[in-house]
């Protein structure tokens, strides 16, 4: 796969129009009642449902960081509070589209959402009509997690901005792993029958047959995404593989209910994935996934590299003792969607858009982001963390055990190109 050049600080093209109006628009309304009215951002993920865990851990992580870093502190843009709108999608394209119109109706005009590429993509197909449509009531689309590529290349759009390293990037670090290990001969893959899970198959054949072809591809197989409730049929298929490792990009209930069939086979592999921690899943796994479940994921965890990110992960404790914070990027796109509308002192889609385009941005942890401009995809850190109560500072599930970063890979060696021809609008 090849690399794309992190281009130098000062050759990042400066797309932020300085408009006096709008600052003095801007100051005007901050003397007023205007605003004092909350910046209200929608949270559109499953709330109910078998991917309800998944979905709430996000809506609380948002809403605990909104409070935390901004409401705790007398609110942004001259003392407005942030809400956070809670949208119960149940994961399904269709109810996601009847939450958009009731967002509409609201007069929301920011929308987060990660879970299920295919529920991302309708989401973005759906804005994006919305907004050509109705020039003035644009909508932003904040896409924490849902990572297939497609999203910033063939649909790329600028309303849409993706904070999770897609598909690809994470398979080609999780690749160059698994293909330093010369005790690994075969390999099973198995994933959910949607386009993320189409994306890891394919990619994953595709860069073992560049780096290691002598590895042997023995199953690759798709599952009906939210409705097997035992994969004892399937992990039985593994088992008769002979494989040496297994790799997966099930998420929430069903990555719960194949960690449990792992664990009741004795099936001892290393078994590779995208979203094997928390929501149930590592105290499913306990002792049984020690050192043999491995995670490919963004930044860092265990040991976290600073006391910023440690107080923040001891406070969200203190506060909900049964959660974890379970996907810091949501934090990072809420820092970065704020520091936007501090910089443009606005909320409108189309100010805070060009802001966030090629922003550089610390994090808690002490490292830098960015979200390159011409697709709106962010680079990172990338890791591969392994399940494990030994080096545990803080776990998961409340279990003892959790992650520990074992690889990392910085921010420019995560660096793809991308297809994205986006069109731009004009105002």
């Amino acid at each position: 796969m090849k690399k794309y050049q992190l281009p130098a600080k000062d050759s990042i093209p400066f797309r932020k129009p300085l408009l006096a109006i709008s600052l003095i628009s801007a100051l005007f309304l901050s003397s007023t009642s205007t605003a004092q009215e909350p910046v209200r951002i929608a949270f559109m993920d499953p709330l109910s449902g078998i991917f309800a865990s998944v979905g709430n851990s996000g809506k609380t992580i948002l809403e605990f960081a909104a409070d935390y870093f901004y409401n705790s502190k007398g609110g942004i843009l001259g003392g407005r509070m942030i809400e956070i709108v809670p949208l119960d999608n149940k994961q399904s394209p269709n109810e996601s589209q009847l939450q958009f119109r009731r967002a509409i109706s609201e007069g929301i005009q920011i929308i987060f959402q990660g879970n299920s590429s295919a529920v991302a993509n309708t989401l973005n197909q759906t804005i994006s009509r919305h907004n050509r449509r109705n020039p003035g009531q644009e909508v932003l689309q904040i896409n924490y997690s849902a990572v297939d590529p497609i999203l910033t290349e063939e649909n790329c759009s600028f309303w849409h901005f993706r904070f999770d390293a897609h598909a690809n990037m994470k398979l080609n670090i999780l690749t160059d792993y698994i293909a330093a290990d010369l005790d690994i001969k075969s390999i099973y893959i198995i994933g959910q029958d949607y386009s993320f899970g189409h994306v890891v198959s394919e990619t994953t054949v595709k860069l073992m047959n560049e780096k290691r072809p002598d590895i042997e591809i023995v199953g690759n197989e798709f599952h009906p995404i939210g409705q097997v409730k035992d994969f004892t049929p399937y992990v039985t298929k593994i088992v008769s593989s002979g494989a040496d490792a297994v790799i997966t990009g099930n998420f929430g209930a069903d990555m719960v209910s194949l960690a449990r069939s792992i664990i009741d086979s004795g099936l001892d592999i290393p078994i590779y994935t995208f979203y094997a921690a928390y929501d149930g899943i590592t105290a499913t796994l306990g002792e049984s996934g020690k050192n043999r479940i491995r995670l490919v994921h963004n930044g860092v965890t265990n040991p976290f590299p600073t006391e910023e990110r440690k107080q923040f992960n001891r406070d969200f404790k203190l506060a909900h003792p049964n959660n974890d914070v379970t996907q810091p990027r949501i934090v990072n796109a809420l820092q970065m969607v704020v520091k936007a509308m501090e910089e443009t002192q606005s909320t409108d889609p189309y100010d805070i858009a060009l802001a966030l385009e090629d922003m550089r941005f610390t994090t808690m942890s002490g490292e830098e982001i960015w979200m390159r401009g011409e697709d709106h995809q962010i680079f990172q850190s990338l890791s591969i963390s392994v399940h494990t109560d030994e080096g545990v500072e803080f776990d998961a599930d409340n279990s003892g055990y959790g992650l520990v970063t074992e690889y990392k890979v910085p921010l420019e060696d995560t660096m793809v190109e991308s297809s994205c021809q986006m069109r731009r609008p004009q105002r």
